[in-house]
C-alpha cells in the first residue's frame, strides 16, 4: 500500500488510472479466455453436449462483459474516488446492469436453442419433441421477461432519485393502481393462460388442429398469442387465452395416426365385395396407408341410393387427407368403369305404365 501512495505521489493520476484501466482489461480478456475455454472443454467431454451446446454465441458478451467489468472493479479498489463524481458513476452501474443482461440473456439462448436441438420436430413420431419444445418456447419468454424486468428493477435501485420516485408512486397507487388492474386484466390473463399451456399442454409446437373451423398446424405459442399456420399458408393468430376458454379440435394430441372417412353413394343393386377387393388393392399400392384400418361399410339407406363408408387409416394428418382423396377417386373410376349402372339416378314411374294403360 506505501509503494501505490508513493507511485500516486509521482505519478499523475491519469496516468495511473490508464495502466489500471490497461491491466484490468487484460486480466479481464484472460478471465474470459480461462472461462471459455473451461466450458468449451466440459462440453467436449460429453458427447451429447457437443452435438447441442454451441459456445459462439457466448464468446461476444463474454469478451465484452468480463472486461470491462473487471475495469470497473479494479477502478473501484484503487481509484475510488474517480467513480464518486455522479456522471461516471452512473454510467458505471447503467453499464454494469446492461452488460449483466446481455451476458443473461445469450445464456438463456443458448440453453434454450441447446434443448431445442435434441428434440427433433421432423421425424415421424415426434409427439415427445413437441411436448419438450412447447415448453421450452413458453418457459423461455417467462425466463425472458423475469431478467427483463429485474435489469429494469437494478436500474431503478441504483439512483437514488429513481428510488424515491417509486416509493412515491407506490404510495400514491390508489385509484390508478386499481384501474390499471383492470385495464390489464386481460394481459394477465393471458400471462396464466400461457403458463397453464405450458404446464397442461392441450397444445403443442407442430400440433394439427382445427380452430374456428380452419385446418392448420400450430406454427408459435407465446405468452400472449398462438399463431396457426392453416393448410392455405394464411396465419390465423389467436390470444392463448382462447385456446382454454373455447373447444377446438387437436388431431395430434396423443399420437399422429388418424382414420380418414370417404362417403360413396351409389344404386343398390351394386355389390359391395368387389368394392372391398378394389379398396385392398388400392391400400396395398401406396405408401400412404399405415397398414391398420379398411373397412367398406353401408351406413344409411336413403330413397334414391345407399350410403357407403370407407374408413382408412394414415399415420399422420397430411397422408390422411391425399390417402383419402386417393381412394375416392380410384373408387369413383372402378365403379363408372365396372358398374355404371349403379351410379346414383332417379328412379320414376308412371302410373299408366303400371296400371297396362298404353302411355303416349
Amino acid at each position: 500500500m506505501d509503494y501505490i501512495e508513493k507511485l500516486q505521489k509521482t505519478v499523475p493520476d491519469e496516468v495511473l488510472i490508464g495502466l489500471v484501466i490497461l491491466c484490468a482489461l487484460a486480466v479481464g480478456f484472460v478471465a474470459a479466455g480461462l472461462v471459455l475455454s473451461l466450458l468449451s472443454r466440459i462440453i467436449k467431454r460429453s458427447k451429447a453436449l457437443s452435438l447441442f451446446v454451441k459456445c459462439e454465441r457466448l464468446r461476444a458478451p463474454v469478451y465484452t462483459a468480463v472486461p470491462i467489468l473487471t475495469v470497473f472493479i479494479a477502478l473501484r479498489l484503487t481509484f475510488p474516488e474517480a467513480l464518486r463524481h455522479p456522471f461516471f458513476a452512473g454510467v458505471v452501474k447503467i453499464t454494469s446492469v446492461l452488460l449483466l443482461y446481455w451476458l443473461a440473456m445469450r445464456i438463456i439462448e443458448v440453453v434454450a436453442s441447446a434443448i431445442t436441438k435434441r428434440y427433433d420436430i421432423t421425424v415421424r413420431d415426434n409427439l415427445r419433441a413437441r411436448e419438450v419444445r412447447t415448453r421450452i418456447i413458453v418457459i423461455r419468454g417467462i425466463v425472458t421477461f423475469l431478467v427483463f424486468l429485474a435489469a429494469t428493477v437494478a436500474m431503478f435501485l441504483q439512483f437514488e432519485a429513481l428510488r424515491t420516485l417509486g416509493v412515491s408512486l407506490l404510495a400514491s397507487a390508489g385509484i390508478a393502481g386499481i384501474i390499471l388492474g383492470f385495464a390489464a386484466q386481460k394481459t394477465l390473463g393471458n400471462l396464466l393462460a400461457g403458463i397453464t399451456i405450458a404446464l397442461s399442454q392441450p397444445v403443442r409446437i407442430d400440433d394439427v388442429v382445427v380452430v374456428e373451423g380452419e385446418w392448420g398446424r400450430i406454427e408459435e405459442i407465446n405468452l400472449v398469442f398462438v399463431t396457426v399456420k392453416l393448410w392455405d399458408l394464411r396465419r390465423l393468430v389467436l390470444p392463448i387465452s382462447y385456446l382454454l376458454e373455447h373447444p377446438f379440435q387437436n388431431w395430434t394430441r396423443t399420437s399422429a395416426d388418424l382414420i380418414g372417412e370417404v362417403n360413396l353413394y351409389a344404386d343398390y343393386t351394386l355389390p359391395l365385395e368387389p368394392l372391398r377387393d378394389k379398396l385392398k388393392a388400392i391400400l396395398a399400392a401406396t405408401p400412404l396407408w399405415d397398414g391398420n384400418t379398411q373397412v367398406v361399410q353401408v351406413t344409411e339407406c336413403e330413397k334414391e341410393a345407399m350410403k357407403i363408408r370407407i374408413l382408412v387409416s394414415a399415420g399422420d394428418s397430411a397422408n390422411a387427407w391425399d390417402l383419402r382423396c386417393l381412394v375416392r377417386e380410384q373408387m369413383i373410376a372402378f365403379i363408372q368403369e365396372n358398374y355404371p349402372q349403379c351410379l346414383p339416378r332417379q328412379r320414376a314411374e308412371l302410373a299408366g305404365a303400371i296400371s297396362g294403360d298404353t302411355v303416349h
